[in-house]
């Protein structure tokens, strides 16, 4: 492995990588799809940065922040890394914006799940021929 190829994959996972989420009860794909830009990508890298940003200012005087203002900061950092879906609400397309990200990832938990571990496994963003 070269460099260059590993550069090379760093932009790629830029353009992200689709994510059929399966029902939790029986596996079966449910047709909602999410686009997530890998854990290499500039977007990750941004979005963890920002969601740093957001922990510093949700502090109080003396440091400490709380599991409600962590667990924002957390959602709105995974709400970042998904770059595009396809999800319906009330049979028509939902709009994809980063409130609605945040919405649909803080209201159904195993969803959340979902996708929180295709954005973080680096084996789902691996080039061609690996």
């Amino acid at each position: 492995m070269d460099l260059n190829d590993i550069l090379s994959n760093t932009v790629d996972q830029e353009r992200g990588r689709e994510l059929e989420i399966a029902n939790p009860w029986n596996g079966e794909l449910t047709g909602i799809r999410f686009t997530l830009a890998g854990p290499d990508s500039e977007t990750q890298r941004k979005a963890r940065i920002q969601m740093m940003d957001d922990l510093a200012d949700a502090a109080n005087p003396d440091g400490t922040i709380s599991a409600e203002n962590r667990e924002t900061a957390r959602l709105n950092c995974l709400a970042r890394c998904v770059i595009g879906w396809k999800i319906a609400e009330d049979g028509d397309a939902l709009a994809f914006n980063h409130k609605n990200v945040v919405r649909i990832l803080k209201s159904v938990h195993w969803l959340q799940v979902q996708v929180d571990a295709f954005a973080g496994d680096r084996s789902n963003f691996k080039p061609e021929g690996f």
